[in-house]
This record gives structure tokens, C-alpha cells and sequence, in this order.
């Protein structure tokens, strides 16, 4: 994966002496949560602004994914950075990076991923968790946006594989609501139809049950199919996945 720096933030990382690896790699900023160890590395977020701009600092060691086509892995913003980049190809509403690079360091395999914040928009928990003092046109907008992310996504010949609440970001504009994607790192080419489609959407639907009822649920569908009569299927399909889910635990 070769190195990046968005043409539009250059000069503001130049500015600020940031414009290289080893200068944001150095930078003391608290993170946002606690560091991810999950794959015997370490991976960790923090914020950081520039003037009036707005970042995320993603920095890690030896966090890698492994594949096909990487056996001995790489590092998971790398994957990430490509997934954004195929996202912005192929007209994917998503997160934008702002530079990317990679090195091999005292023996660690260390990346970063610096990305744009979303500035006036709020995560699907944000909606959901104010559900109740929402119109019924905000929460139809809300719906209907998230259907029309994921069927971009899904005819781009994608699946997000973490389609969930806090992964779907939204901005309400005066026509309603507009949606985009973050965290593309688990990205993987839509390969069984139905089935993967049914799998990227489960989830969805699995962690905003204490908020969308069945209404909500047939209006996603709805907007996603665009064929009323398929969505009992889908309603059997989508419960089937929960229950199979559910008895694994």
C-alpha cells in the first residue's frame, strides 16, 4: 500500500510540521478509547485538530489482517485505506482520508491513518438514542437514508461487514437525511447474493431492536428492495440469521 497525503490538508500539515511519519507518530494527543490489542498488536484513536479543522489520528503496532493475498498480513489501516479508496471509486458514501503511510521500525511493522472528522454529523446511536423527540418524517428520513447507503454499497458489489449503529453517520439537510460509512477495515466483495446481503444487514437490525420495531424495519426494506412483495422473505431470512446467531452464543 503506498503512501498518502490529501492535496487539501498539505499545506496545513506542513504548517504545523506534521507532513511526515515520524512527526505524527510522535505527536502526544490522549486517545479516544481504550488501545485495541485484539491481533497481538496494538491499535489506538485519537483526536486532533488543526486550526479549524478536525482529525482522527489512528496509530498502530504489528495489528495486522491476514489474507489470500497477504499471508504474512499487513497492517489493518492499510487494508482500511484501500477500502477508502475503493469506497470513493465507486461513489460509496464515506469517511475521507487525510495521509496514510507505513514503516518497518526496531523491528514492529507500525502504520498510521489519519482520516477527516465528520464534522456535523452524528453516529445512528446519537438518532436512536433521541428516537422518541424525533417527527415521524425525521424518523422515516433516518430509515430510508440508512436503506440508501447499504444499497449502494450492496450493488457496488460490497459488504461493510460491521454495519452497525455506530459505523453509520448521518446529516440531516433540508430534503431529509444523507448517510455515510466509517470503520471499512472488515470491506470484502459481495460474493453469495442474498445471503451475504442478508449477513451485512442482520446486525443492523439486531442492535437497534430496543429502538425500530417492525415499522421501521418494513420501511428499511422497503426502500432497500423497492418490491413490496419481497419483503416477508427478507423479514424470514433476517429473523432466521438472528435466531442461528443467537443459538451459537
Amino acid at each position: 500500500m503506498k503512501d498518502f497525503m490529501d492535496p487539501a490538508v498539505a499545506e496545513l500539515l506542513a504548517v504545523h510540521q506534521l507532513d511526515n511519519f515520524a512527526a505524527l507518530w510522535d505527536l502526544q494527543l490522549e486517545a479516544v478509547d481504550e488501545p485495541n490489542t485484539e491481533r497481538g498488536g496494538w491499535s489506538s484513536v485519537a483526536k486532533m485538530t488543526l486550526g479549524e479543522q478536525k482529525f482522527y489520528l489512528k496509530r498502530q503496532i504489528n495489528h495486522l489482517t491476514r489474507s489470500l493475498q497477504k499471508p504474512l498480513g499487513e497492517p489493518t489501516f492499510a487494508r482500511e485505506m484501500r477500502n477508502i479508496q475503493r469506497y470513493q471509486l465507486l461513489g460509496i458514501p464515506a469517511l475521507r482520508a487525510a495521509f496514510f503511510a507505513q514503516r518497518q521500525h526496531n523491528g514492529e511493522r507500525q502504520a498510521i491513518l489519519l482520516t477527516h472528522a465528520l464534522a456535523g454529523w452524528d453516529d445512528l446511536e446519537h438518532w436512536q438514542q433521541q428516537w422518541s423527540e424525533l417527527t415521524d418524517m425525521q424518523q422515516q428520513g433516518v430509515v430510508q437514508a440508512c436503506a440508501k447507503l447499504a444499497k449502494t454499497l450492496h450493488q457496488a458489489g460490497l459488504v461493510h461487514g460491521c454495519f452497525y449503529p455506530k459505523h453509520i453517520f448521518l446529516q440531516e439537510q433540508a430534503a431529509g437525511f444523507t448517510a455515510q460509512l466509517i470503520d471499512l477495515e472488515k470491506t470484502r466483495p459481495l460474493l453469495f447474493g442474498r445471503r451475504d446481503r442478508v449477513k451485512d444487514l442482520e446486525p443492523l437490525f439486531r442492535r437497534s431492536q430496543h429502538v425500530w420495531g417492525q415499522g421501521e424495519t418494513e420501511l428499511f426494506l422497503h426502500s432497500y428492495l423497492h418490491r413490496a412483495e419481497d419483503i416477508p422473505r427478507w423479514l424470514e431470512r433476517l429473523d432466521a440469521r438472528r435466531k442461528d446467531k443467537a443459538a451459537r452464543r
